[in-house]
């Protein structure tokens, strides 16, 4: 996590009620306009674009893509491929932070295991993520020290390391997951520039509401 961090203020909705009895720094909100409703914080389940982008703004994953369409690091700092091509080592980056949010999530550093949780998590059957297709050629994750993760493919595929750049492929808290459960896609603790504040405010009946 950038140490500096902007606040991320999303509207689930983004309905502007024109209330004007709360007094927000303007210095620490991100906006933009989005032309559907955005369902979830969870990158387990950011297969729309207007799901992905907001993910992408609080979320970070192994690698990720540049402006060129080539993938490079992103929270690792470089990866080995076996010659048979089965096997992944991902090197993360030191010094790398959860967000911290409140009380409860405290930031803390990214390690291994952080990444074996969330990439096995997309193929737990009560998750149900419409992501799991990604590790379908996976056969084994494996943290091998705090900062080197092993990924072992059940057979070779030059493109699975683009895959890796997809959202379903973030870094999540465990903790955050196993406290929120199915609430965690609006409560989401990533690694990125941006973190999540507070839900935006919608109109009923002509009355600004949580």
């Amino acid at each position: 996590m950038i140490k500096k961090c902007c606040f991320l203020l999303l509207s689930l909705l983004f309905i502007n009620c024109g209330d004007t009895s709360i007094t927000i720094d303007e210095t620490t909100v991100f906006r933009y306009n989005e032309h559907a409703n955005i369902t979830t914080l969870d990158p387990a389940f950011a297969k729309d674009q207007r799901n992905i982008w907001a993910c992408n703004l609080i979320y970070n994953g192994l690698v990720k893509l540049d402006n060129n369409l080539e993938v490079v690091p992103d929270l690792a700092s470089d990866w080995v491929i076996s010659k048979d091509g089965l096997v992944y080592t991902f090197q993360l980056k030191k010094d790398i932070y959860f967000q911290e949010v409140n009380a409860f999530a405290k930031a803390r550093p990214v390690t291994a295991l952080d990444f074996k949780y969330s990439l096995e998590r997309l193929t737990d059957p009560a998750v149900a993520s419409p992501g799991a297709w990604v590790m379908s050629n996976v056969a084994a994750i494996n943290a091998i020290d705090e900062h080197q993760l092993r990924i072992t493919l059940k057979k070779p595929f030059p493109a699975f390391l683009g895959l890796l750049t997809m959202k379903f492929c973030s870094v999540v808290l465990p903790e955050a997951v196993e406290k929120y459960g199915n609430e965690y896609r609006s409560n989401p603790v990533g690694t990125g520039t941006f973190l999540f504040k507070t839900m935006g405010r919608k109109c009923k009946n002509g009355t600004a509401q949580e």
